[in-house]
């Protein structure tokens, strides 16, 4: 059984037992998250469809960190001038292990 979920903005295909990476989430770590936003499951060759989310279908998951992720470095010229900005970003990710699938 699996299920694809919006966290973060992202779709994700999660199995109960996988570990994901979202976009940073509100809560703290080793607490229990209920995210309702589930866009489709699968069990068995029977598929359910949301329209855009599936009525009734939830996924139990746990905070299990939160981390960064590599730095990017953006860089910003001026044509002709001598001039150079660099700039960095780090994102803030959250990791999720998946508990349980409840379908709709």
């Amino acid at each position: 059984m699996y299920a694809v979920v919006e966290a973060g903005g992202s779709q994700i295909r999660v199995s109960a037992g996988d570990t994901v990476s979202v976009d940073k989430m509100s809560g703290d770590i080793n607490t229990e998250i209920v995210m309702d936003k589930v866009l489709m499951i699968s069990d068995e060759g029977k598929t359910v469809w949301g329209n855009p989310y599936v009525k009734g279908a939830s996924i139990k998951a746990e905070i299990v960190g939160a981390t960064r992720g590599a730095k990017i470095l953006v860089l910003k010229t001026t044509p002709k001038k001598a001039h150079n900005k660099t700039r960095g970003h780090k994102q803030h990710y959250t990791t999720l292990k998946i508990k349980e699938i409840i379908g709709g």
